[in-house]
């Protein structure tokens, strides 16, 4: 077998360990070339994450920067979810760090007796930003909190019958701005199919705990995905087929990569037709400087956007066939 480096037409290597940015130098040096590193907690030291960390507030949350334009939105809480990812995503921040405990718990003060994290949609579901908080709070070591399998017992009852998630408002054809008036939850039409998209962020969650990392719904679940590799979403948030191709990292939509790298943790095959087609997209689109320059969401189109892209797909291709 190649070793993974050679599958590309240039060195990633060089750029990203010669990376002005220390996080992206430490993890390549750790995670690409297996090499011993300095404990996690001297990365949680750097200026960057300081600087996020000094924005919290007493109650573990962080501030909504812009103005909300709906009274039935907390953009707190959704402002404090995609905190939490750049803070676990970025720099590995786990439970031992105060600051994480305290988001951990301001995030979960929102989860309702069924299971869920409202708020985001008013008193409507939202699997998709749900799966996001719970992603990364399992990630920074909470995976055997009682909120979190809570949280995934009721991911599970509300998958819809193809095997992937949706947002229920959507599958019940009911627009956002009726839905938010509504006095209960809308239930999913499990009947319907899956959005491809919604399916990521919820795969992801499952991907991160190592319980339900290899469960007959995970598999289900990236079968379905595979099956949409670029192809447009079943409904209309972010349905342009164009989606697939357009990135954010640390992974929040639902995108090439993000499907790719939980495909390669649950086990699915490098030889599987669509998963060439997908590794095979990130061969084509290599830059001769060794870095992969693509449409960046959230994170700005700039170096260190394409340096940190380019760390994801690196570990990706490497665990693909580093591990086959």
């Amino acid at each position: 077998m190649k070793d993974w480096l050679e599958i590309f037409k240039y060195d990633p290597i060089p750029p990203l360990i010669g990376s002005k940015n220390e996080a992206i130098s430490y993890f390549t040096h750790r995670d690409l070339l297996n090499e011993k590193v300095e404990p996690i907690e001297t990365l949680w030291q750097l200026s960057a994450a300081q600087k996020i960390l000094r924005k919290q507030r007493a109650d573990g949350s962080w501030k909504y920067p812009g103005k909300g334009k709906s009274q039935e939105t907390n953009y707190d809480v959704f402002h404090t979810i995609k905190t939490l990812r750049l803070l676990v995503g970025l720099y590995q921040f786990n439970k031992m760090h105060p600051a994480i405990r305290k988001a951990v718990d301001s995030i979960l003060s929102f989860q309702t007796a069924e299971g869920d994290i409202r708020g985001i949609y008013g008193i409507q579901y939202s699997p998709n930003y749900s799966s996001v908080a719970i992603e990364n709070i399992i990630k920074a070591g909470f995976e055997e909190d009682p909120r979190v399998v809570k949280f995934l017992d009721w991911i599970l009852s509300v998958r819809q019958d193809d095997g992937g998630w949706a947002i229920p408002l959507r599958t019940a054809r009911i627009s956002y701005k009726e839905a938010i008036t509504k006095s209960k939850p809308i239930q999913p039409v499990k009947s319907r199919p899956s959005s491809h998209w919604v399916t990521d962020l919820v795969l992801r969650a499952l991907t991160a705990h190592p319980n339900y990392l290899k469960s007959k719904e995970a598999r289900e679940a990236g079968t379905l995905l595979l099956s949409r590799f670029f192809k447009p979403d079943k409904y209309s948030d972010r349905r342009d087929a164009e989606y697939w191709t357009k990135f954010s990292y640390p992974f929040f939509w639902g995108d090439l990569l993000s499907s790719l790298n939980s495909l390669s943790l649950i086990g699915f095959s490098k030889d599987e037709p669509q998963i060439k087609r997908g590794l095979d997209w990130f061969i084509d689109r290599q830059e001769s400087n060794g870095l992969w320059h693509e449409k960046m969401l959230m994170f700005g189109n700039n170096e260190i956007a394409y340096l940190w892209l380019s760390l994801a797909v690196c570990r990706v291709f490497k665990r693909f066939y580093t591990t086959r």
